[in-house]
């Protein structure tokens, strides 16, 4: 396989007509080697149309997330170089690295810790310093370095909890997909004020549930 040819035609074919037309962002999907962080079983579908499993011991819900879907997620976001980032779900350690290049430092909190010891290699591999890689549970935020000025959620939430909404900076971005299947919504949500949000549906899609996400009250009759 032609890996330069793959990584154009991914951006290229895949990601512009996303609208995703950030100069920024294109230039760090060339830059940042998506192919680093694929497992090894994947490596030839790194530039593919689609979510790449990656759980520890075969588990089919854990994946990355489309390079598309990745890469629009990271427009919307709009990182600067002082924001600090949460994400939540490190996976193999791509997103944290994108986030990384744009960002100040980020915070990535992993559940799984094979996961969490695939994103550091992977990390460290690629020379990527600015990251932390946490093992623990971030379905309710990651508090102990809590505010932030970005929160990525990499799973779906069937809907957002207010402690994880307080862990934002006012100003500050957090992009989740919020619902269930089949319904669901990439969400950019702005903290405008101490206790006022504004949100916009960004696009809709359909992506694995993040472990430990707070559910719906159910009530018994």
């Amino acid at each position: 396989m032609d890996t330069e040819q793959a990584r154009f035609n991914m951006i290229e074919q895949q990601i512009r007509p996303w609208d995703v037309l950030d100069p920024a962002v294109l230039s760090l999907l060339s830059l940042v080697k998506r192919e680093d962080f694929v497992p090894a079983a994947y490596k030839d579908l790194a530039f593919a149309d689609l979510e790449i499993p990656i759980g520890a011991k075969g588990n089919p819900g854990q994946t990355m997330l489309a390079p598309k879907v990745e890469a629009r997620i990271l427009q919307e976001l709009a990182i600067r170089n002082t924001d600090t980032v949460l994400e939540i779900g490190a996976g193999t350690g791509y997103m944290a690295a994108l986030l990384a290049a744009k960002a100040e430092y980020v915070y990535s909190v992993e559940i799984d810790p094979e996961l969490a010891e695939m994103a550091r290699k992977n990390l460290q591999r690629s020379d990527v310093a600015n990251v932390s890689v946490e093992t623990g549970d971030g379905a309710q935020g990651w508090p102990a370095m809590a505010p932030y000025d970005v929160i990525v959620l990499s799973g779906s939430v069937p809907l957002l909890p207010d402690t994880l909404l307080s862990q934002l900076k006012i100003g500050g971005r957090l992009v989740a997909i919020v619902g269930e299947a089949p319904a669901m919504e990439v969400q950019l949500i702005t903290r405008t004020e101490e206790k006022a949000f504004s949100t916009i549906n960004v696009f809709e899609t359909v992506v694995a549930p993040l472990v430990n996400a707070t559910q719906h009250s159910k009530f018994v009759f």
